[in-house]
């Protein structure tokens, strides 16, 4: 009908010259403080509504915080939501920093200043928007239910939709390392002794050839021992 319609925030209401009463931000606000974010709606340069959009927090998103910070982990959380609603769940879920009204240039750009700041950065997302800051961080690790974009632009996919999937992949992740870390500690212990006394003539070559077989032996048991770690279960809600 050739009407000229604006949908977004305070902001662009402002840029558009659209007039908002001084009532309805009073309004806004106390919704704004469960939580919940604002889209405003204006038609041919009048104000029209407000849509109130509010996000639930994940059932296992209070207890991931809650073990990566027993890791040593900070928490920031980058979102698009306005200021209040994301200080509320921030506030629920006991992040570290916040970053709210976030474009994903701008999750990228926190992502690159955390980074410079001295900081290893994980990235964990699952929308369109958070693929560049996935794509910048040291790691990006991507929620099983998230979309295509992000789950290839992320490292690491997770498998199952459940956030506490990032404290088992972290939890797997140093297990494997460790176990890195012994299979060269003990292919080392084999070279060291059996080298030598193979050079000398001390040992045969039979037997030290068989030594060296018993290594690879060892090192794929021990890596083997991998599928029987148990990793961390998500606490009862």
């Amino acid at each position: 009908d050739d009407q000229e319609v604006a949908v977004g925030n305070l902001k662009l209401m402002k840029q558009y010259g659209i007039t908002v009463p001084e009532e309805a931000p009073r309004t806004v606000h106390a919704r704004q403080h469960t939580g919940a974010s604002v889209i405003w709606v204006a038609r041919d340069k009048e104000l029209a509504g407000a849509i109130i959009v509010a996000d639930t927090v994940r059932d296992d998103a209070p207890a991931t915080i809650a073990a990566l910070h027993t890791l040593g982990i900070r928490i920031a959380m980058l979102t698009g939501d306005q200021h209040e609603a994301a200080q509320t769940i921030g506030g629920i879920l006991g992040v570290d920093h916040i970053y709210s009204e976030l474009l994903p240039a701008d999750k990228s750009r926190v992502v690159n200043e955390l980074k410079t700041a001295g900081y290893k950065v994980l990235m964990v997302g699952d929308g369109i928007n958070d693929a560049p800051a996935l794509a910048t961080a040291d790691l990006g690790l991507a929620v099983g239910s998230g979309t295509d974009v992000a789950l290839e632009t992320a490292d690491v996919a997770l498998m199952s939709p459940e956030i506490y999937g990032v404290v088992r992949a972290l939890s797997l992740s140093t297990k494997t390392l460790g176990k890195i870390r012994q299979n060269l500690f003990w292919s080392l212990i084999y070279n060291i002794i059996m080298i030598p006394l193979a050079a000398f003539g001390i040992v045969s070559p039979i037997l030290a050839g068989a030594a060296m077989a018993m290594s690879s032996v060892s090192v794929v048991s021990n890596s083997l021992l991998l599928k029987t770690t148990k990793l961390p279960v998500t606490p009862a809600s």
